[in-house]
């Protein structure tokens, strides 16, 4: 998943001047409002975020910087077992780097991890803690104590059963 670099970032935005950061050192705090927290939930067909929270550490030079950090929160998922909503905490580590979009000139993506684009100087950290929160769900979330327990319809519910019975000798 590559991160939204356009104006139109999505419900949360929070864009950062990176160019004007004291020896190419910093951070960034992400708190997401409950209207954004709702309007990502209905991005990812959830029925609720939660406290998100993205913490970011800043380094590197105006045409390369590091990112590193920490995006955390509370969701509300349905259980792919019972189907019953449940809340949990998402954690998930941070790690991105960006480059200038002049340095990126002449690459071809498919050869080389490209680093993600820093546009006019500016980092959308809103962008970047969506797309992280995003990695850190379980696409198959289970309610806590819920174990999939598969259904037998009795000693001859299986497609086979006829023939375990020929082998057994019992038919």
């Amino acid at each position: 998943m590559r991160h939204r670099t356009g104006p139109e970032s999505g419900p949360l935005t929070r864009w950062v001047n990176v160019e004007r950061l004291p020896q190419g050192r910093g951070a960034a705090t992400v708190e997401a409002s409950p209207a954004e927290c709702t309007a990502l939930a209905a991005d990812f067909k959830i029925p609720a975020i939660r406290d998100l929270v993205g913490r970011f550490e800043i380094s590197g030079s105006t045409n390369r910087m590091t990112v590193t950090g920490m995006v955390e929160a509370v969701v509300t998922q349905i259980c792919t077992v019972s189907l019953e909503p449940f809340e949990g905490p998402v954690r998930e580590p941070v790690e991105v780097v960006f480059t200038d979009t002049d340095q990126l000139a002449g690459t071809d993506a498919e050869d080389v991890e490209v680093p993600d684009p820093l546009i006019g100087g500016r980092i959308d950290f809103g962008a970047l803690t969506a797309e992280f929160l995003a990695l850190g769900l379980d696409p198959y979330p289970r309610k806590p104590g819920i174990a999939f327990e598969p259904v037998v319809a009795g000693e001859d519910a299986g497609p086979f059963d006829a023939l375990r019975r020929l082998r057994d000798g019992e038919g």
